[in-house]
């Protein structure tokens, strides 16, 4: 079978290829004719793109006779392309692309090659864009002139070819690849985390982080690390050259009045009672860098408004002025609300809200992220280390005992990340010898257990049962309940009365006394104990 046909693709170079006159230009390096003189490199076929101008016409004219001479075997098509401003970059994308779309690539018996040597550098841009993309099923030629000419010869020069398919490059390809994990581990740095789900949600942030400068919402309750990963996001572009500012945070649910909109917008001399000074403003602190906007929710709606048109348009008045100031800043929004309810209600501007949802990641909180707890808790001693000097470490039983309890379902975790960061470092602090033993991990779980509600106070219910008794926090709840009814009560039968008091009407016969009796008996609990 013979082999696959060779064609190149090329503009005619409207001052390399016009150089040299009558004989005289055989002396000189042409590239477009210099490509088909090549001794390695047979082109059967040369599509030269050329200007309708006059001179343009004329010179891939001659530059097709010369080549006719120098290889004969080559078929010249010229191919006139009507560019008004060759340095106009969607003009000449638009013209190539249209090119490569029109053309009839024959991939099975025609290998093709782009000439990037001549034209303009816009011109090379597109070549290599659309090569790169694979809209020109082909690799990029570059010619160049011999270093010595001798005066009589008809000097081709050298080329070389570049095969723009990376995965034909191993050492480029692993580099690529190794420069995204580190920015994966960059912004995973302070995050400890075995979920998948989160894992993935992570690559998409270093995907979306590095590749768009779009608006960013984190959802999450509090406590859940939204300030973390928007600090982490903003030292990735930063490490990228993407940002040169500020990064700047604020806490929308702690602004109020015109103190809200002087904090963010800024404000002039007088603008308010108070405003002695003028005041730039965190929008206007936050240009060229990022600002994050905690809690976005809480913003009021002239807030929302005002931060809407600076976010489209990087202009926004400050309190009092009737002039316009710039600030061209990134926005990464956070909230722990339900933003969609928030706008159906009317509490939130829909536009406003359409603006920053564009990229929403939801990050779950500790509840929801289980799997997590053990790698948090060892990152956390870690950091205690790190900052006090002292290395503290669980003993084995005691370790078991608070991962158990915080794994369960009993642990509401309703301060996240941070309420776990605190009961380790209560514990880390309290440690003797850099061991937390078992008592200190009981007497954290009753604190945690009476800042969750799980009992009434410290040594109230807990007391009252045996040791080996846990409870579901509905059952324990419901019996605090009855405790406390009956700590009030006169007697067994008052409390049963007080207690039954809508259902008793149904019976015939109620036994107050023996229906709490029985109840009480389930958890191993009697009258005088509790009374006593």
């Amino acid at each position: 079978m013979p082999g696959k046909r060779t064609v190149a693709v090329g503009f005619i170079g409207s001052k390399l290829d016009r150089v040299g006159k009558g004989a005289n230009r055989w002396s000189v390096w042409r590239p477009t004719v210099g490509l088909c003189q090549q001794p390695d490199l047979l082109i059967d076929r040369l599509e030269l793109i050329h200007s309708i101008d006059a001179r343009d016409v004329s010179l891939a004219q001659r530059v097709a006779d010369d080549i006719r001479q120098v290889s004969p075997e080559t078929e010249v098509r010229l191919q006139p392309m009507d560019l008004k401003n060759p340095w106009d970059f969607q003009e000449v994308y638009g013209a190539l692309h249209d090119f490569a779309a029109a053309y009839a690539f024959d991939t099975e018996h025609e290998d093709y090659l782009i000439h990037i040597t001549t034209g303009t550098h816009v011109a090379q841009i597109c070549w290599f864009l659309l090569t790169e993309a694979r809209y020109l099923p082909a690799r990029l030629v570059q010619t160049s002139p011999a270093r010595r000419l001798e005066p009589d010869l008809r000097a081709p020069g050298t080329h070389s070819i570049i095969d723009l398919d990376l995965s034909r490059y191993d050492h480029i390809a692993s580099r690529f690849a190794g420069k995204r994990l580190e920015g994966l581990a960059f912004l995973k740095s302070g995050i400890a985390t075995r979920s998948t789900t989160f894992n993935r949600t992570i690559e998409q942030i270093e995907r979306v982080a590095l590749r768009s400068t779009a608006p960013m919402l984190l959802i999450g309750p509090t406590g859940a690390g939204k300030s973390f990963l928007a600090r982490r996001i903003f030292e990735l572009k930063r490490s990228r050259h993407q940002v040169q500012g500020r990064f700047v945070e604020v806490n929308c649910a702690t602004l109020r009045g015109d103190g809200a909109m002087s904090a963010l917008f800024g404000h002039i001399k007088g603008a308010f009672t108070g405003a002695q000074n003028a005041r730039d403003g965190l929008l206007r602190a936050a240009d060229g860098g990022m600002l994050f906007l905690d809690e976005i929710g809480e913003l009021g709606a002239d807030e929302q408004a005002m931060l809407l048109k600076a976010i489209e348009e990087k202009r926004f008045f400050p309190m009092g002025s009737d002039k316009e100031v710039d600030s061209d800043f990134l926005i990464i929004a956070g909230t722990h609300r339900d933003l969609r309810e928030r706008v159906a209600q009317g509490l939130f501007r829909e536009d406003l809200y359409a603006r920053i949802n564009l990229w929403t990641f939801n990050l779950p909180g500790l509840s929801g992220r289980r799997e997590d707890i053990e790698p948090n808790i060892d990152f956390e001693l870690e950091r205690h280390a790190r900052e006090q000097g002292r290395l503290v470490r669980f003993n084995l039983e005691a370790r078991r005992r608070y991962l158990d309890f915080a794994s369960s379902s009993q642990a509401a975790w309703l301060g996240n990340f941070r309420e776990l960061s605190a009961s380790i470092t209560r514990m880390a602090t309290l440690a003797d010898s850099g061991r937390i033993d078992q008592s200190q991990v009981e007497e954290e779980i009753q604190r945690l257990s009476y800042a969750w509600g799980l009992v009434a106070e410290q040594d109230d219910l807990q007391p009252l049962l045996q040791d080996d008794l846990e409870l579901d926090l509905f059952d324990r709840l419901q019996l605090k309940a009855v405790i406390d009814v009956c700590r009030h009560a006169g007697s067994l039968s008052d409390a049963g009365r007080k207690l039954f008091g809508v259902s008793r009407q149904g019976k015939a016969n109620p036994n107050d006394a023996d229906r709490l009796r029985k109840y009480l008996a389930r958890y191993g609990l009697e009258w005088k104990q509790i009374r006593g």
